[in-house]
């Protein structure tokens, strides 16, 4: 029996409600508006254009629940849903490109996004995600070296967007008031 990868997953729910984008695009756009908006306000069949009118949402809004409780989650788990590992490296590192690609989308999709207002952390992630959307790999390149960093990247990637969730998200500053603070250095004379 062949197990379904969460990448497989996603590309048969999105073609059952009539997506025909890439998976790894999709969930870059969900992580995206997931940065900027709360979660129940997020409809998950309008992330990217597409949707057959009258599909089911369901399985669309427990992916997008998971990733929201996810992104919140002060240990910063989030995966990147991407081609697994065993698929060839051109592949996966083209559904990188376009994962960061839709979440770029995604971050920008109210408009309101004000790159002067965000720590320079953020914008350099932000700007660093744009230059990862014209991944790809060179087969004259060797594998390995290849291989290390593609998964840097995606490394990067993950802990970026929590960077940028962190910042970004509604009740990130409530967040931010409620994490306990270390005790001020106190000096015995």
């Amino acid at each position: 029996m062949t197990e379904t990868t969460p990448y497989a997953a996603l590309a048969a729910a999105l073609a059952s409600a009539g997506f025909t984008q890439d998976a790894a695009e999709y969930h870059g756009a969900l992580c995206g508006v997931l940065c900027i908006r709360a979660p129940a306000k997020v409809d998950p069949l309008a992330v990217l254009d597409g949707a057959d009118e009258g599909a089911d949402p369901q399985p669309l809004t427990a992916l997008r629940d998971a990733t929201a409780a996810t992104l919140a989650d002060s240990d910063g788990d989030i995966r990147l849903v991407l081609p697994s590992d065993d698929l060839p490296l051109a592949q996966r590192a083209s559904a990188l490109g376009e994962w960061c690609e839709g979440f770029l989308y995604g971050l920008a999709s109210d408009g309101r996004l004000d790159l002067k207002k965000t720590a320079p952390e953020v914008r350099e992630v932000i700007e660093d995600l744009t230059q990862f959307t014209r991944a790809s790999f060179d087969e004259a390149d060797d594998e390995q070296i290849e291989e290390e960093a593609y998964a840097e990247l995606v490394e990067y990637v993950r802990v970026g967007v929590q960077l940028i969730f962190m910042e970004l998200s509604p009740g990130a500053q409530q967040r931010a008031a409620n994490r306990p603070t270390a005790p001020k250095d106190t000096k015995v004379h």
